[in-house]
């Protein structure tokens, strides 16, 4: 029996967790293409950090907005480094800390810091406006960066009469090593790929930048809003990919890569089908088919990409015959593939072997499935 990913292709962009993802896909039975387009750097003690943290000593902010988990324990981390953890942590346990979610929460219950708010939905515009229903005027506010660029959260806090220190614990940029994310990016492209996850903004607007780099931003965006899922962890994720022209998208409900994954296999179980015919049953799962053979033994075996695609185009018309022009457009992307056309459904019949024949040619009509078709 074919586990629940099995037959499909995910890839993954994050570098952070990505093992984590990785396994969560693989137990299921995904093959992983793992092709980071995104680089954490920690900024440590650095001077920026530095300064930052000595306005939160000194001035002991009334407000504080703890954005991510790694963010908080990287940012007590560095002030241990200066010999200010203590110090730092008695300074936020004085303000009103809002956490964007559990990851956050945890860290700073961690440190002993009570968090007086946290976002239901774990998004970060929830907790601005959570904020500025607070009479902000004359307050300060420090804000923990959470990587990517949000001068229009800052924008707000400031026009509400709010002091900002802003706390830059860590940055995403491009991956110096480019090999991995265009091999990536080349196989969802061609169709090769099933789906592809984004567990941060900024590695979806890094995906479509290099992408760009190969000139081809406008096939990425194309592919993902058509054969290959888009998978995203929480709504500013989400509001990212929207902002760049991903329109459909698929997010789970909560902000876990479990969740993702759950999601995510659900999503993909629609391109399953089971077909049963000559007394024995087909199941179809992606590019894995597992057959029935007449002895009674399982085979499993894997299709190539064009070979997927057409037998998924027969299998949705549900026996209907499909015509030849019809197929050609929706394989090759054009109705003049007669060649390509025979040649694959020939070799599609031999990778099937002794059920083959499901795949029937309806003389000057088409090709249709032969057998009593389930999704």
């Amino acid at each position: 029996m074919l586990s629940p990913l099995e037959g499909f292709v995910v890839g993954v962009t994050a570098d952070r967790r990505a093992d984590e993802q990785a396994d969560l896909l693989v137990r299921r039975g995904a093959h992983v293409l793992h092709g980071p387009v995104i680089h954490t750097l920690p900024l440590g003690p650095e001077s920026d950090l530095r300064d930052a943290t000595v306005q939160v000593i000194e001035h002991q902010p009334d407000y504080v907005i703890a954005n991510t988990g790694i963010g908080i324990r990287g940012w007590v981390t560095a002030a241990a480094a200066w010999g200010w953890d203590e110090t730092l942590t008695a300074a936020l346990g004085t303000a009103r800390v809002l956490a964007r979610g559990p990851k956050a929460a945890g860290a700073l219950h961690a440190l002993g810091v009570d968090v007086w708010w946290r976002a239901p939905r774990e998004s970060l515009s929830e907790v601005v406006d959570r904020l500025l229903a607070e009479p902000l005027a004359g307050r300060t506010v420090a804000f923990q960066l959470h990587g990517g660029d949000t001068p229009e959260v800052t924008e707000r806090i400031r026009a509400a009469g709010a002091r900002m220190i802003e706390i830059p614990v860590y940055r995403w940029q491009l991956p110096d090593e480019r090999t991995a994310p265009y091999a990536l990016i080349d196989r969802v492209c061609n169709g090769d790929v099933d789906a592809v996850t984004f567990t941060t903004g900024p590695a979806v607007e890094n995906l479509l930048e290099l992408g760009r780099e190969r000139d081809l931003e406008v096939a990425v965006r194309d592919a993902l809003n058509g054969r290959v899922l888009a998978a995203v962890i929480g709504p500013y994720c989400a509001a990212v990919a929207r902002q760049f022209g991903l329109d459909d998208i698929v997010e789970p409900v909560a902000a876990r890569l479990g969740s993702m994954v759950r999601t995510l296999t659900e999503q993909l179980s629609g391109q399953r089908f089971v077909v049963r015919a000559g007394g024995r049953t087909m199941t179809v799962q992606g590019r894995a088919v597992e057959m029935q053979e007449i002895d009674g033994n399982e085979r499993t075996v894997w299709l190539t990409t064009r070979e997927r695609w057409l037998l998924d185009s027969l299998l949705r018309r549900r026996g209907a015959v499909v015509s030849r022009a019809e197929l050609g457009r929706l394989v090759w992307g054009t109705a003049g593939a007669d060649h390509l056309l025979d040649v694959t459904v020939a070799r599609l019949r031999r990778r099937l072997g002794s059920l083959g024949a499901v795949v029937e040619t309806v003389p000057k009509r088409g090709y249709r499935v032969r057998g009593e078709i389930e999704p």
